[in-house]
């Protein structure tokens, strides 16, 4: 399972490159670091430390970290909840493009509602326990999603 945290859970005294590098230290079949920072954007800010990238760019280095793991299913935590609604698209369209390419099962969680139109089935949770469950079939796409 790969991780996707709300406010980012990057190493500080660690490079973009390293943060995502952690990946390949504990997982037996990883993705190569590198090719998921290009997957995401950042092939050119591999270098850099946390504090010296945007919280987008920083979601960015989140998503590449839990991609590397390789892992069939990716949660995501409120992942656009500490970005601005311009910056939280270009977030949601990553995960949805690069799960897509990859075969993996995304799972998010958010009290944003409107994201949920984009998934292909949502769940409504209350008290911890499932209070309904939606399919789409023809889930939105990230462009025509306001909020």
């Amino acid at each position: 399972i790969g991780f996707v945290f709300q406010f980012y859970n990057l190493v500080p005294n660690l490079t973009a490159l390293e943060n995502v590098q952690l990946a390949e230290e504990i997982c037996t079949n990883p993705l190569d670091a590198r090719e998921m920072m290009q997957r995401v954007g950042l092939d050119k800010r591999m270098d850099n430390f946390p504090s010296q990238m945007s919280g987008g760019e920083q979601q960015r280095v989140s998503i590449a970290r839990a991609l590397a793991k390789n892992p069939k299913i990716v949660l995501c935590d409120e992942p656009t909840g500490a970005l601005d609604s311009e910056t939280g698209r270009k977030v949601l369209r990553l995960i949805r493009d690069v799960s897509s390419e990859l075969g993996k099962t995304v799972i998010i969680v958010t009290h944003n509602a409107p994201i949920a139109d984009m998934a292909q089935t949502v769940l409504y949770m209350k008290d911890g326990e499932i209070a309904e469950m939606k399919s789409h079939a023809h889930p939105k796409d990230v462009e025509d999603i306001v909020w």
